[in-house]
Formats: structure tokens, sequence, C-alpha cells
């Protein structure tokens, strides 16, 4: 498509003489602009893929798919009810679940915290739970005195293994003087993390039968919390559900419960994707003034070339050339270093916290305890081709106006 003629000319020309240097630095930054705006977008990309990924394989990991409740607040036929969701196809899971709120205290230290209870077996099959534990062990998760932390709620109260915290219900003992807040010590048989602050630093797990004689639901449970081979698939899963359960109990989903929260990152990526667009499309303009200023200064060589027989496409496909080399060579070196920067993020964080003595990603404001990245394929190479594709645009009308350039009125201004 290109001769070698256009290629040698093309090449001469991105060479800049002393003459032509201010020319040479809006082509350096034009390329700078691409590379950077193609690497940006990249990392950015793929940090809100990880961000979505983790928080939904944490979320979903630790919670149910589906929570079942009833309209009276207890379920007093949880274990049948948990049989027939067992036998629904795609249903992983049921398990019976006691929840509340409590207020833990430790030597003066106090956090809100919820309580889940469960049993041992339930909670040994949850691998977020059962394959991150820090301190303990889940073999003393029984009886009516074991309680099992996240490591950050131990921490904020100063307990470890073996020590005891105090649960406070807000929903007290009724007595002639007065509502009386009722108190409990509980022995902490083990730590857990998760990775996600939000279940580090509240969560609570207490045995099924503990739970209940706490918070005095006798032999209920609260809810029954289910778990599905496809989380994707959950409508379909809940109707099958809904079908093989009493009318008086309700259903609520995982995308029901982080419907905003989701909805909030994806407006977020969004809108991040579109500002990171314009410094590519800023760049893209940079490549236009360049050219159409070599092209200025390149007024008498065009009108040498067509004296001498070079036809107009040729002299478009020359300034082409150089444009478009550019944007190539933008684009891949910026691809190359977001690729580069998505995978070793992580530690390029620490590197720069050590350096700087600050914190740069604070867990309590991003909910994971580690940046997240994770790097799509097909999101890369719509950035690459959308580079590509705004920078060879901006070639073309440099390119034709250089085709143009009238080689008499060319050499009467030199």
């Amino acid at each position: 498509m290109f001769s070698p003629v256009e290629w040698m000319i093309a090449l001469r020309y991105m060479r800049a003489r002393r003459a032509e240097g201010f020319i040479s630095v809006i082509a350096g930054f034009s390329l700078l602009g691409i590379a950077l705006g193609v690497a940006t977008l990249i990392i950015v990309l793929s940090v809100m893929n990880g961000f979505r990924g983790e928080l939904l394989d944490r979320i979903l990991g630790l919670n149910g798919h589906i929570a079942v409740v009833s309209s009276t607040g207890t379920l007093s036929d949880y274990d049948p009810l948990a049989a027939r969701a067992r036998d629904i196809q795609g249903v992983v899971s049921a398990t019976p679940l006691v929840e509340g709120q409590v207020l833990a205290s430790n030597g003066g230290r106090a956090s809100g915290a919820l309580v889940r209870g469960l049993t041992r077996e339930s909670l040994a099959a949850r691998p977020s739970i059962a394959g991150n534990i820090r301190l303990g062990s889940l073999d003393e998760f029984t009886g009516n005195d074991a309680v099992v932390l996240g490591s950050r709620l131990a921490h904020s109260l100063g307990v470890t293994v073996g020590d005891k915290v105090t649960l406070v219900s807000p929903r007290g003992t009724v007595t002639a003087f007065g509502t009386v807040p009722r108190m409990q010590a509980y022995r902490v048989v083990a730590t857990f993390e998760v990775g996600m602050f939000e279940f580090d630093n509240r969560f609570i797990f207490m045995p099924l039968g503990a739970a209940q004689r706490y918070f005095r639901l006798g032999d209920t449970v609260n809810q029954l919390e289910i778990f599905v081979e496809d989380p994707d698939r959950i409508r379909s899963q809940r109707l099958l559900i809904g079908a093989a359960i009493d009318p008086d109990h309700r259903l609520f989903d995982w995308q029901q419960a982080n419907s905003s929260f989701f909805n909030a990152l994806q407006v977020e990526r969004n809108v991040m994707f579109l500002i990171l667009t314009l410094i590519i499309l800023v760049a893209a303009f940079n490549i236009i003034s360049s050219l159409i200023m070599l092209v200025k200064d390149k007024g008498s060589a065009i009108a040498i070339l067509r004296t001498v027989g070079a036809s107009r496409g040729m002299v478009m496909r020359v300034f082409f050339i150089v444009g478009a080399s550019i944007g190539v060579v933008g684009t891949v070196v910026g691809a190359i270093l977001g690729l580069v920067f998505s995978h070793n993020i992580e530690a390029i964080r620490r590197w720069l916290e050590s350096l700087t003595g600050t914190e740069l990603f604070a867990a309590e404001i991003y909910f994971l305890s580690q940046l997240p990245a994770e790097v799509d394929p097909g999101e890369v190479v719509m950035v690459v081709l959308m580079a590509l594709g705004l920078s060879i645009l901006a070639t073309l009308y440099p390119s034709w106006r250089a085709s143009r350039l009238d080689p008499v009125e060319a050499l009467r201004n030199e």
C-alpha cells in the first residue's frame, strides 16, 4: 500500500532539523499524550474490574445469594423449608441462620457488630471463612460461649484467641425498673480475615444454638440463606424457590441487596472512561496541529516533489505515515505501560507507600485491603482500536491539505 519511497520521505520528515524543533516538540507531546491516555484508561478499567470482581466474590462468598424471611420475623419450620430448597435444581446449599445487631465490648473498647448464628458444619463449608482463619480453629466452634471474630474487629477490641468479649443486645430484658440491656460474655475461639474491611471489622459468628438462646428465639431462626450454582441467573432460581416455599415467606436476592452499590460502581466506571478518553482526543488534536505546521514548513519540499512527478496521493500518503506513526507508537507504548502497571499495581502501591510514608489505599474507605486489578482483553483491544482510530482520523485532514498544496504558490511564497 505504501511504497519504500514514501516511507523514506516520511521518516526523513520525522527526523526534525534544528529549525523544526518546535514542531518536533508538539509531535512528542502528542505521542506522550496518546501513550498516557491509553495506559491510564487500561489501568483504570482494570482496577474498576478488579474492584467489582473482588467485591462480588467476597460479598457472595460470605452472604447468601437468596435470603428467605418470614413476614412474622421468625421461621419455625426452617428444617423442612431448607430440605425443600436443597431439592431444587441449581441450589447448592440452604442454611438456617440467626442474625442480629449487637454492641461488642472489651476493657473499655466497644464497636457495633453483626452476629450471625449458624452450625459449625455450615461455617466450615464456606471457603471465604474456613479458608481465611488467621488465629485459632473452627474445631472449638461449639457450645454456648464460643464466637469467631473478624480480625479487624478483634484488633479494635484488643482481644485475641482465648479472650472474652462481651456482647450487648439492643433488645434488653423488660423489668419493673425499665429495660435492662442483655449482656453476655463469649470466648473468642478464632479470628478470620477475608480481606474486605466491612466484613473483617463487623462480623461475629456464633453457633446456631447459642445465637438462638442469646436472641431468645427458641427453636426458630430469622432467615434461611441459600447459595445457588450460578449467581448471575438468580432471577430464574428465585422463581423456582418462590414456587416451592410458603406464600407468607419473602425472598431477597443479592442483586436487590447490593443493587445501589454495584450500580454506583458502573456509573463511576463509565464516567472515568469518558473523562480519560478526552486525554486521547486532546492528543489526537495535537497530531493535527503538528502535521499542519509540518505541512506549512515543508511547503517548498512538497512543491519540488510535485514538480518531479509525485502524485497528490503520494504526498497524502507520506504525511499520513508521519501522523499515523505517532499514533501507533503512542498506542503501543501506552498499551504496554498500562498492562505492566496493571499486573504489578499492588507492588507499585506498596513501594509508593514505603517511599512517601503515607497510606494511599485506606481499607476503611475502599472496603478492600489490597488494590485489585483484573485486565479484560476485550477492553484492552477496544481501547487500542479507539486510540488508533482517533489517531488515523487526526491525520486525514492535514494529509489531504498537503496533497492539495499548489506547487507554484508554495515556491512563490518561499
